[in-house]
């Protein structure tokens, strides 16, 4: 049985003594024998052990984790689930990767073919970038409330149809409506509209902007700035700006 000293073994597994020395001091790692003179000496299944860690290492798994998967008698399903988390951990940070270069693309589409923007319009575009993005993320909120209500509302309908029994849903109206009422009060705090003529930025009144026209970007509504009305440009903002 071959046994290898802390430099060969470094040597075998592409890595420096300094990790092999690190790893044995965490415990992680250990010689199988001594030599006379009382070097560390490792056999195979050092060897084996130590491309393990390595492996684990690459995953992105910590020397913690590495510990308690090789100190547990069921090694493969902890090993399992340290994976799993890793999985998700990864998922998350690619996710925030894919939605910082998706920031990156858009702006350099706003910057192009514009030369020397001054500093102040860059900070005027990204914050019009934030308030897309956060209107979008609005409209998603108002969808899924949407769906819920519609949910209850029609589930319970079907419901009193196939048994003839019509509490549950009268039950269902009250938080059906309180839904509805709240997504409504939810949208209208939480945008504002910039008229195309005098842009003006403003916050229309609630009866005003719940029985206007609309499509999904603009909405038809009085400037209180220069009195014309028309198809007003949704935006994003809770606190309407001083004129």
């Amino acid at each position: 049985m071959s046994t290898y000293t802390t430099g060969e073994l470094a040597k075998l597994c592409g890595v420096t003594v300094r990790t092999v020395q690190y790893y044995d001091n965490r415990g992680i790692l250990s010689p199988g024998e001594y030599s006379e003179g009382g070097r560390r000496l490792y056999g195979e299944e050092a060897a084996r052990r130590l491309k393990l860690i390595c492996y684990l290492r690459e995953l992105g798994l910590s020397l913690s984790d590495i510990g308690a998967v090789l100190g547990e008698e069921n090694a493969a399903a902890v090993l399992s689930t340290l994976l799993e988390q890793q999985s998700l951990a990864l998922k998350a940070e690619l996710a925030s990767t894919a939605s910082q270069l998706a920031q990156v693309e858009e702006l350099r589409r706003e910057l192009k073919n514009r030369e020397a923007l001054p500093i102040d319009a860059l900070g005027d575009i990204a914050r019009k970038m934030e308030n897309r993005r956060e209107l979008k993320r609005l409209r998603i909120r108002m969808l899924t409330l949407g769906i819920i209500a519609d949910a209850l509302n029609w589930g319970s309908i079907l419901y009193g149809f196939l048994h003839r029994v019509w509490w549950p849903h009268l039950l269902c109206l009250l938080p059906v409506i309180a839904l509805s009422a709240y997504i409504s009060w939810d949208y209208f705090r939480s945008t504002l509209y910039i008229c195309p003529e005098c842009h003006r930025v403003f916050r229309p009144a609630f009866r005003e902007a719940l029985w206007a026209r609309h499509t999904p970007a603009t909405r038809r509504l009085h400037c209180p700035g220069c009195g014309i009305t028309g198809f007003c440009i949704e935006t994003y903002g809770k606190d309407e700006p001083p004129c």
